[in-house]
């Protein structure tokens, strides 16, 4: 089966890629954890709640349920690619405006490459 988008980091205009970053602080449990529910996404696209919300305009978040926590990871569609804007781990009810303003800012940084 091949799957129905593509997904690829965000990079800064620097060349960091945040999520990616982010993922290697995790242990490997937690990776694991992610990957597989990003993997759902990919081949399983259109999906939504309880994986997949949409956040409002063009930004979706996968919701990862971990161990003890949850983590989000925002991203864009561009196409058939599923672009990883920004990730973090959740403290409370809803997404924190400082972490849906940087994925709206990483948005805006993509679309003007």
């Amino acid at each position: 089966m091949n799957p129905v988008l593509d997904v690829r980091f965000f990079c800064t205009d620097a060349g960091k890629e945040p999520v990616r970053e982010w993922l290697k602080e995790l242990t490997p449990i937690d990776r694991k954890a992610i990957g597989e529910d990003i993997k759902t996404v990919q081949y399983g696209w259109p999906l939504g709640m309880p994986l997949v919300d949409h956040l409002g305009g063009d930004i979706w978040e996968v919701r990862v349920k971990l161990n003890n926590r949850i983590a989000r990871i925002l991203f864009v569609l561009e196409g058939k690619t599923m672009v990883l804007l920004h990730s973090f781990i959740k403290k409370q009810q809803a997404t924190p405006k400082p972490d849906l303003d940087l994925a709206r800012d990483r948005l805006k940084q993509l679309r003007r490459k």
